[in-house]
């Protein structure tokens, strides 16, 4: 039988990065999504008219046992109220990123999680890009040598500025590019190297108009000696490599962006052919100066997440992303506040 998931939120992140993706997955049936604009509950019975349209999330947990798991997908602030109102009522929770505004926020829901005996899944998707999913096979296979240097970066040209919770300063918000983009590049280094021991961060308001940090820079100190820079920005006139990853021996370096995204942006799904793969000429770059050549990268695939939720779920596999991992992110993002406030490094004290 298939799990019967609901999905809290149909905007850009509900309709866009979860009910595609769910739906793609056998083994998941998309049985509720919650929203209470008009039009998305129009949008919703159009695309999947076998879900129920619900207004308000508290009607999901008037109905015990209706649901096997609950999606997050609304405003950050909501994020951790709804992940703890779905645990209390017995339902497993993927909550997309960041899962909270503060570590204190993150760790209580992980309290939470561990009383109810039900996991916390974090929507940590850019694990499944194809270029990353690329570099973290050259870099376990040995390719590059040791890794001295991992650059990544999501950076954008958009001057405009639009007003949302996402310009917020409000701290409960989780507001600018470090909580927004900034997640997802973090979790991407630890996921490969581990939690970092110092933090350095250079955090910056640009645009005209705006009040969220919207220019930022990292440096992760990994306690292997690998060093992680990261650049996430919303001014860049000219986009840098998305990854450059230096090793004792070679390096790998692609440019672009994964195009599952816009695709899925498009009106593309999992299902449809030519799905996360990436054109030829946009494969990444192996080997040195002398020699070098084109490494193809690895298709995308999003969908892989909620395969591994259904497999912890259903099996009791090893889940594919951990809340532990993202209370390290969160770590590092309050170190990262601290680091440039102070304009000096942060030490992470061991967990």
């Amino acid at each position: 039988m298939d799990l019967r998931v609901a999905l809290i939120g149909f905007g850009t992140g509900g309709s866009v990065f979860h009910a595609p993706l769910i739906t793609s997955v056998p083994g998941l049936r998309l049985a509720a999504v919650v929203t209470r604009a008009p039009e998305r509950q129009r949008a919703v019975r159009e695309r999947y008219p076998e879900a129920d349209v619900v207004d308000r999330a508290d009607r999901l947990w008037g109905a015990p046992g209706a649901y096997d798991l609950v999606v997050v997908a609304a405003p950050n602030r909501q994020h951790v109220p709804l992940a703890r109102a779905a645990l209390t009522a017995g339902v497993p929770v993927v909550v997309d990123k960041p899962v909270a505004a503060s570590t204190a926020d993150a760790r209580s829901l992980a309290a939470l999680s561990a009383v109810r005996g039900l996991p916390v899944f974090p929507y940590h998707n850019r694990r499944w890009d194809g270029d990353y999913v690329t570099a973290t096979r050259l870099i376990a296979a040995g390719a590059l040598g040791d890794v001295q240097r991992f650059e990544s970066r999501f950076e954008r040209w958009r001057l405009e500025v639009k007003e949302s919770w996402k310009e917020s300063t409000d701290p409960r918000d989780a507001g600018g590019i470090l909580f927004d983009l900034g997640s997802h590049l973090i979790d991407q280094a630890i996921a490969l190297f581990g939690r970092p021991a110092r933090v350095y961060a250079e955090i910056d308001t640009r645009r005209r108009g705006a009040t969220a940090p919207d220019d930022v820079f990292l440096a992760l100190t990994h306690p292997n000696g690998t060093r992680s820079h990261l650049w996430m920005s919303a001014t860049a006139a000219q986009l840098g490599p998305r990854f450059r990853v230096l090793g004792s021996r070679a390096s790998y370096i692609v440019s672009g962006m994964d195009p599952q995204e816009a695709q899925l942006h498009a009106g593309l799904t999992p299902k449809d052919p030519g799905y996360g793969i990436a054109a030829p000429e946009s494969h990444g770059l192996l080997g040195t100066p002398d020699e070098a050549t084109p490494d193809p990268t690895a298709p995308g695939a999003y969908q892989d997440f909620y395969a591994g939720v259904l497999r912890t779920l259903r099996d009791g596999a090893p889940p594919p992303t951990t809340l532990a991992d993202a209370i390290t992110g969160l770590e590092v993002i309050e170190a990262a506040a601290r680091s440039a406030a102070e304009g000096t490094a942060v030490e992470l004290a061991d967990q």
